[in-house]
């Protein structure tokens, strides 16, 4: 039997996985979701969200989420219980001893500051993202980018269609359609 023409490329097909995963993602904010792949086999997930046991963030778990228009873009981090998506990961890996070591990461945004040195510290060798995350003061985009560019593998943006962007950045007070 010949192969499918619509068989998706790895990029294409790790990258939806990131995207389903995201869908269990319960911060008000925006819904990330990040697989770890090595030898091109996922070994581990992760999306954003309060730590396991915790309120979630959309039933009010979460002071920063709930109270949004309080906090202007880009602050009051350090009052936000909720982990993100690479973190989730890594933390996931390590829960099951799974090593990350030269992992890939696919990730439906691309990681912040905090997740970019945690993923270098995890000697993770790429990052493939989705939509774009800058870091809301410009000062440090510098210094982030100096950042981004110690992944052995590099950072690269996938190119494809996302039809839950919107719901994803929390421009639609959508929510998810349950499985």
């Amino acid at each position: 039997m010949a192969a499918s023409s619509n068989r998706p490329e790895y990029p294409e097909y790790f990258m939806n996985i990131a995207m389903a995963v995201r869908e269990r993602a319960n911060c008000l904010g925006s819904r990330v979701g990040a697989v770890l792949i090595l030898g091109f086999r996922v070994i581990s997930t992760g999306y954003n969200g309060t730590p396991s046991g915790m309120t979630n963030c959309d039933d009010g778990g979460c002071e920063r989420c709930s109270n949004r228009s309080q906090y202007e873009s880009g602050t009051a981090y350090d009052i936000c219980i909720c982990v993100h998506a690479e973190q989730n990961a890594l933390l996931s890996a390590a829960r099951f001893g799974t090593a990350v070591e030269g992992a890939d990461l696919f990730t439906t945004t691309r990681p912040c500051f905090g997740c970019t040195k945690e993923l270098l510290q995890a000697q993770v060798n790429a990052v493939y993202y989705l939509h774009e995350w800058s870091h809301p003061d410009e000062r440090f985009a510098k210094e982030y980018e100096r950042l981004q560019k110690r992944f052995p593998g590099g950072v690269h943006r996938v190119e494809m269609h996302d039809p839950r962007e919107d719901w994803a950045h929390g421009r639609s007070g959508s929510t998810p359609p349950i499985a």
